[in-house]
C-alpha cells in the first residue's frame, strides 16, 4: 500500500506542477517545453524535493520520445524518406562529424582531456535534442519550413548515429568484455533479425490485426493495439541494443501508407503529449542546481561555450550542405545548438566505465540541461529580431528551368486541389505545366513519375512567359491563399485578356472578387458539402431521387442568390438582407417540392 500511495503522490505532483508552470510559460511566450523543464526543476531534489529519485521516472518518461518518433514516422512514408536521403545521410553526417571534431579538439587541447574522452565528449555533445527541437518547431509551426525540414533530417541521422556511439564508449574506455568475433556476429544478426521482424510484421501482419480490431468497434481495444505496436517495437529494439526511439520511428514509417494511419495517430497523440511532458520534467529534475550554485561561472561558461561552438558550425552546415539562406541557417543553428537526450545515455555509460569523473558527468548533464532551457529563449529572440518576410527561398536550379512544350492548361498551385486536376489531365493525355513555390511540394510531385511542375511565382510575368501561358487554353488557379488567387487572376487577365481562368475560391466574398477580375470561381468546399448533405438526407429516410432533387434545387437556388448578391457584395447590410430573403425562399421551395411529391403519391 505505501508503494501505491507513493505512486499516486508522484502522479499528483507531476500533474500539478505541469498545470501550474506550462500555462504560465505559454503566457510568457516561452513555450511549453520550458514550462515542463521548470516544473521538473521545482519538484526535483534540488529545490522542493517532492520527487526524491528522478531515475525512478526516467525510463517511463523515455516513452514520450518513443511515441514522438512513432508519430513522426507515421507522417512520413518510405517514398518521402527516400526523397530526403541526401539531407539525412549527407547533411546529417556532415554535421555530426564536423561538430564532433571541433568539440573534441577543444576538449583535448583546452580542457586537457584524454584522446578517448575527447572523442566521446565531441560526438556526444554533437548530438541535439530530438524532443526539444521538434516540439519547439511544432509549437511555432516551423516543421515544414526549410530550416525545420533540415533540422528534422539532421535529428533523424543523429538518432541513427547514437546506436554505434553507445556501443563505442565501452571500447574507448578500455573495458574488456571478453567478446569474441562470434559474439559480435551473433549480436549483429540479432539486430538485423529484429529489424526484419519489424519490417515484415509492419507490412504483412499489422494490417490484418488492425482490421480485426476495427471490427470490434471498441475504442479501448484500438488504443491498446496502437500502444502495443509502439511499445512492443521499442521493447524489441531495446532487447538487442538498438535505440527504442529509432525502432518506433521504423514502425511508424512502415505504417505511414496504411489506411489505419490516422486512427493510430489519434490514439497515440494524447499519450505522446503527456509522456513527452514527463520526459521534459524528468530532465529538469535531473539538474544538479547545487553545482550551479557552487560553480556558477564554470557551468554557465560551459553552456555558453557549447552553444557558441555548435551554432556557427550548424550555420555553416546549413549554408554549404543544406542550401539554406542566412536567416534559415541561423534558425537551424538555434534549434540544434543545445545538447541532446542521447548525450545523457552516452555520458552515463562513460562515467560507469571510468571514462569520466563523477563531477565532470554532473557538469555535462547540467550544461546540456541549461542549453536545452536556453533554446526556446533563443528561438523567441530570433523570431522577434528577424521578420519572416525577408527570407528568400533557396531553390535548386533544376526546378527554376521551365522546360515545356505548348501546354493546353497551366496549373498554379500543386496542393490538394491542384494535384487532382493534374492527375485527371495526365490520365487524359492533356499537356499541362504546373507552378508552385514550395520546394517540398515540387520534390514530392516529381517523385511520382516526373510530373511537369516547376518553381515559379504565378504573379510574375516572366514566369508566366517561361511557362508559355500564352499558348494555353485554360489557367487553373488552385493555391490555398485567397489574396494570392485574386492577384494571380488579375495578372493573368491583364497579360492574357482572352485566357479562360478557373480559380479556387475560399468563400462567397472571394467568389465575387474573382468574378470581378474575369475568373470563373469554384468554391473549394462547396461540392463536397453538397455530397455530404445528400448522403445525410438519404440516411435520414429520403429516397435517392428525393435527395438528388433537394440538392439540385438548393444548388440552382444558391447560384441565383450568389449572382444577385454580386451586385451588392460590398454592402454588408444588403448582403444580410438578401441572405435572409433567400433563406425564406428556399424553405418555401422545399415545402412546395414536398407538397408536389405528396400529390403525386395520392
Amino acid at each position: 500500500m505505501p508503494h501505491e500511495g507513493n505512486l499516486l503522490q508522484a502522479a499528483v505532483v507531476f500533474l500539478f506542477a505541469a498545470v501550474l508552470t506550462v500555462p504560465l510559460a505559454k503566457r510568457l511566450q516561452l513555450g511549453a517545453v520550458l514550462g515542463y523543464l521548470f516544473a521538473g526543476v521545482i519538484i526535483g531534489p534540488s529545490v522542493l524535493g517532492l520527487i526524491g529519485n528522478p531515475q525512478s521516472v526516467s525510463h517511463i518518461s523515455e516513452l514520450g520520445v518513443v511515441l514522438l518518433l512513432f508519430i513522426i514516422g507515421l507522417e512520413l512514408s518510405p517514398r518521402r524518406l527516400w526523397v530526403m536521403r541526401k539531407s539525412v545521410f549527407g547533411v546529417g553526417l556532415a554535421q555530426v562529424l564536423l561538430t564532433g571534431s571541433v568539440i573534441g579538439v577543444v576538449a583535448l587541447s583546452v580542457f586537457g582531456q584524454t584522446l578517448n574522452s575527447a572523442i566521446v565528449l565531441g560526438l556526444g555533445l554533437a548530438l541535439s535534442s530530438t524532443a526539444f527541437g521538434l516540439q519547439s518547431l511544432a509549437e511555432r509551426k516551423e516543421l515544414t519550413s526549410p530550416h525545420g525540414r533540415l533540422a528534422f533530417a539532421i535529428l533523424l541521422f543523429q538518432d541513427i548515429a547514437a546506436i554505434p556511439l553507445i556501443a563505442l564508449v565501452p571500447m574507448l574506455a578500455g573495458v574488456d568484455h571478453h567478446t569474441s568475433g562470434a559474439d559480435d556476429v551473433r549480436h549483429s544478426l540479432q539486430v538485423l533479425g529484429s529489424i526484419a521482424v519489424v519490417v515484415i510484421g509492419g507490412r504483412y501482419l499489422l494490417r490484418p490485426v488492425f482490421r480485426v480490431v476495427a471490427k470490434t468497434g471498441l475504442p479501448e481495444v484500438s488504443t491498446a493495439t496502437a500502444l502495443l505496436v509502439v511499445i512492443g517495437t521499442a521493447w524489441l529494439m531495446d532487447l538487442v541494443g538498438v535505440s527504442m526511439a529509432l525502432g518506433a520511428f521504423l514502425a511508424g514509417l512502415l505504417l505511414a501508407d496504411s489506411e489505419y494511419r490516422h486512427e493510430l495517430e489519434a490514439q497515440i497523440e494524447p499519450f505522446k503529449g503527456l509522456l513527452l511532458g514527463l520526459f521534459f520534467i524528468s530532465v529538469g529534475m535531473g539538474a544538479n542546481l547545487g553545482l550551479l550554485l557552487s560553480a556558477p561561472v564554470t557551468v554557465v561558461g560551459l553552456t555558453l561555450l557549447l552553444i557558441a561552438l555548435k551554432l556557427p558550425l550548424l550555420f555553416v552546415v546549413g549554408r554549404l550542405a543544406g542550401g539554406l539562406n542566412k536567416i534559415s541557417a541561423v534558425r537551424l543553428g538555434i534549434v540544434l545548438a543545445a545538447g541532446g537526450e542521447f548525450a545523457f545515455v552516452v555520458f552515463k555509460i562513460g562515467r560507469d566505465q571510468g571514462l569520466f569523473e563523477p563531477r565532470l558527468y554532473d557538469l555535462l548533464v547540467l550544461t546540456i540541461t541549461l542549453s536545452m532551457a536556453l533554446t526556446p529563449l533563443l528561438m523567441l529572440i530570433c523570431a522577434r529580431l528577424v521578420s519572416p518576410k525577408v527570407q528568400p527561398v533557396e531553390v535548386p536550379e533544376k526546378f527554376r528551368q521551365i522546360d515545356t512544350d505548348s501546354p493546353r492548361v497551366v496549373i498554379a498551385g500543386m496542393g490538394r486541389m491542384g494535384q487532382i486536376v493534374a492527375r485527371i489531365l495526365r490520365a487524359q493525355n492533356i499537356k499541362f505545366v504546373a507552378l508552385d513555390t514550395s520546394v517540398e511540394t515540387i520534390e514530392l510531385s516529381r517523385s511520382f513519375g516526373g510530373v511537369p511542375v516547376f518553381y515559379g511565382d504565378p504573379m510574375r510575368p516572366e514566369i508566366l512567359s517561361a511557362a508559355k501561358v500564352g499558348d494555353a487554353e485554360y489557367f487553373v488557379i488552385a493555391t490555398d491563399d485567397p489574396e494570392t488567387n485574386i492577384k494571380t487572376a488579375e495578372t493573368v487577365r491583364k497579360l492574357y485578356p482572352h485566357m479562360k481562368i478557373i480559380a479556387r475560391a475560399r468563400n462567397r466574398q472571394h467568389v465575387h472578387r474573382l468574378v470581378d477580375v474575369g475568373a470563373e470561381a469554384v468554391r473549394e468546399t462547396y461540392y463536397s458539402s453538397l455530397e455530404m448533405s445528400r448522403r445525410t438526407l438519404v440516411g435520414l429516410g429520403l429516397t435517392q431521387e428525393q435527395a438528388d432533387a433537394r440538392i439540385k434545387r438548393f444548388k440552382h437556388h444558391d447560384e441565383q442568390v450568389l449572382e444577385a448578391q454580386h451586385a451588392v457584395y460590398d454592402d454588408a447590410a444588403k448582403v444580410l438582407q438578401t441572405a435572409q430573403e433567400a433563406r425564406a425562399e428556399l424553405a418555401r421551395l422545399f415545402e412546395s417540392d414536398q407538397l408536389e411529391e405528396q400529390s403525386r403519391k395520392a
